[in-house]
Formats: C-alpha cells, sequence, structure tokens
C-alpha cells in the first residue's frame, strides 16, 4: 500500500501569523473582555455603569481591559464635555462582530456551570485521595 499525498500543512507556532492569532486570542477570550463584549453587546454603557455590572473587576483591571479593547478596534471611547465629564463605551462594527461567538462561549459557560462544578469536585476529590496515599 502507498501512500498518496503525506504533507502536512500547519502554522508554525514560531510564525508571524501564529503570534498575532494568539495575541488576538489573548485578548478576546480573557474572561473580563469576554463579559464586556456580553455587556456591550446590549449598546452603549457608561464606565461606572460596566463596573457595576462586572461583579469582581476591579477599576484598574476594568479601565486596562476597556484600553485594550478599544486599542484593538473593537470598543470605542465616546467623552461628553460635560461636568464632570461622561464617557462611554460602545461596541465597533468589528466587536460587534465578534458578538456572536462571545455571546456562544458566554451562554455555554452558564448552561455548563453545574457539570465543571460537579467535574471539578470529582477531580479535587480523587486528587485529594491519591496526595492522601502518598503520605
Amino acid at each position: 500500500m502507498t501512500l498518496g499525498h503525506t504533507e502536512v500543512t500547519a502554522l508554525d507556532p514560531q510564525s508571524s501569523d501564529c503570534r498575532a492569532v494568539n495575541t488576538i486570542l489573548a485578548r478576546v477570550g480573557d474572561k473580563w473582555s469576554v463579559l464586556i463584549i456580553m455587556l456591550l453587546s446590549g449598546g452603549p454603557r457608561r464606565f461606572n455603569e460596566i463596573k457595576r455590572m462586572v461583579s469582581g473587576i476591579s477599576q484598574r483591571m476594568l479601565t486596562l481591559t476597556l484600553r485594550g479593547l478599544e486599542r484593538d478596534g473593537l470598543v470605542t471611547r465616546t467623552v461628553f464635555p460635560t461636568v464632570p465629564p461622561r464617557v462611554d463605551y460602545e461596541l465597533t462594527g468589528l466587536g460587534r462582530s465578534l458578538q456572536t461567538p462571545v455571546m456562544a462561549l458566554g451562554l455555554w459557560a452558564r448552561e455548563h456551570q453545574a457539570d465543571i462544578a460537579a467535574a471539578r469536585g470529582r477531580f479535587d476529590r480523587a486528587v485529594g485521595l491519591a496526595l492522601e496515599d502518598r503520605i
């Protein structure tokens, strides 16, 4: 038996394409970015509104995440010249194109919370028993 085509096409992990994709996935896959994109799917939000809605995020982390999303072209920041200044964040067209996969990921996480918690419990008990056996 002879094989025909045996070459496999794959991205070289050291290639610039692979590194570029990794940096994009690091941005859109980070837990705060996913939550913020999900929130902004409902329309523009003010900074403090986002902070109240994203439980557990610090002001600094929210600022850094929003800046990163803005830098990547996923979010726009609009400052209104009022006293005090009002700042709104909104998804760009590129950001809106990310809504479907991010919402699917968020929905999947919500639907499988109990399954994940149960798997973690089983794993932790098994590892705990294995550690006890070694002592």
